[in-house]
């Protein structure tokens, strides 16, 4: 069990609003630390609060288009150290100091990469040698001494060497297997000593789940799932809701995380049928597999959360004995996911050569030997699972982030 309650600094020059790679990734990194657990403050030269959950502290001389900032930059890139340049360090150490108060973990988001406020960098240098101070992970995403166009700016010495040396006592990311290797080289250290953290995305936000359903994500754990099948219709016996149960069964045989997801509340008297589905469920063994969602949301999903849906599902079934038309298939159309349902008239108007039919009376068997085989082919279908699994940042935060915070 991870400890879930850090004081943790995230330390960046500038905060979201202000837009940049950098910024986007403290942002996703700050909310999924708060989701965590962890109390998260940024401290920043320049941005505005964007999340009520996590503070924001602005130290003015952070900010690297202060005038005193690139000043004492403008003479460092000719390779002179100007003469306020240590009182400058002293003052902005003093705010990091009163800042750090009582931090468990400070992540410095390229202050130790880059040489666009070296009076920053050699003031968390400073820090980072007392005694007891907070752990310091230094999180580099950009390194300016592997850099051609950073050169020419750089200079043997302090503080210049700052950004070549491995600091004593701190902790070394790199966003990437190429940083990791460059970072190596450039100071000494072995692959070990350097930790790879990816950056990712944020599923809530990139999918525009809302949060009652970001925490219906979280809860049914389906960024772990693959492949998330959803079934978009109402719980009536002539959508043949038995089948699409068999065929989950079958297809976890060989798909093992696989899940079905029916959207539809109970139609007429579909409150029996769902009662009837519930315990063949249980009987097949899927009860962490097969959800409706009848029974967390009586009032039925908007449709804002039924399109979030489809963004987040790889495939559509559709099992149904009787259709008169088949929007799911318009939907799963305009949502980029392929299409498994019945040969059903006018399902076959609708979708055409676009759809991988099968009958009403097949066995869940056939129809998952379809499934399987039209999606383990798929190269767009193991790429969405890749960055679900693995490029999301709860992924990161579980196999990644969680175990360096309590290395």
């Amino acid at each position: 069990m991870y400890n879930e309650n850090m004081k943790i600094i995230l330390l960046h020059y500038t905060a979201p609003p202000v837009v940049g790679g950098v910024e986007t990734v403290l942002a996703r990194q700050a909310r999924q630390l708060v989701r965590a657990g962890h109390q998260v403050t940024i401290l920043a030269g320049r941005g505005q609060l964007w999340d009520a959950r996590i503070p924001l502290e602005t130290v003015s001389l952070l900010d690297i288009r202060h005038p005193q900032v690139l000043r004492v930059k403008s003479s460092l890139d000719t390779g002179i150290v100007p003469p306020d340049f240590e009182e400058q360090v002293q003052q902005v150490q003093n705010e990091l100091r009163r800042a750090f108060n009582a931090a468990q973990v400070v992540i410095a988001h390229n202050v130790a990469s880059l040489n666009k406020n070296l009076a920053l960098t050699a003031a968390l240098y400073n820090l980072s040698q007392e005694d007891h101070p907070p752990k310091v992970i230094l999180w580099h995403h950009d390194l300016a001494w592997t850099t051609e166009r950073y050169l020419p700016e750089l200079h043997n010495g302090w503080p210049w060497d700052l950004l070549r040396t491995a600091w004593p006592g701190v902790r070394q990311v790199t966003v990437s297997e190429v940083r990791r290797q460059e970072l190596a080289a450039l100071m000494g250290l072995s692959l070990r000593e350097i930790t790879l953290v990816s950056s990712g995305l944020d599923l809530t936000d990139f999918l525009g789940l809302p949060h009652h359903l970001a925490r219906l994500v979280d809860d049914l754990r389906l960024t772990l799932a693959a492949p998330i099948l959803i079934c978009p219709v109402r719980l009536t016996r002539r959508k043949n809701l038995e089948l699409a149960l068999e065929a989950l069964a079958e297809l976890r045989k060989r798909m093992p995380r696989a899940v079905l997801i029916v959207t539809g509340l109970p139609g007429g008297q579909g409150k029996a049928y769902l009662d009837q589905l519930t315990r063949l469920r249980g009987q097949m063994g899927l009860d962490g597999a097969a959800f409706f969602l009848a029974d967390r949301f009586p009032e039925g999903l908007s449709e804002a959360g039924l399109t979030a849906f489809y963004r987040l599902a790889d495939a559509l079934l559709i099992t149904s004995r009787e259709e008169g038309f088949g929007i799911p298939l318009l939907e799963a159309g305009l949502a980029g996911i392929p299409i498994f349902c019945t040969r059903l008239e006018p399902l076959q108007a609708l979708a055409g050569e676009n759809a991988v039919y099968f009958d009403p009376e097949d066995g869940g068997k056939q129809v998952a030997l379809l499934i399987a085989g039209r999606l383990q082919n798929d190269p767009v279908y193991r790429m969405r699972v890749r960055v679900r699994h693995d490029f999301t940042w709860e992924a990161i935060y579980r196999k990644q982030l969680a175990p360096l915070l309590e290395s």
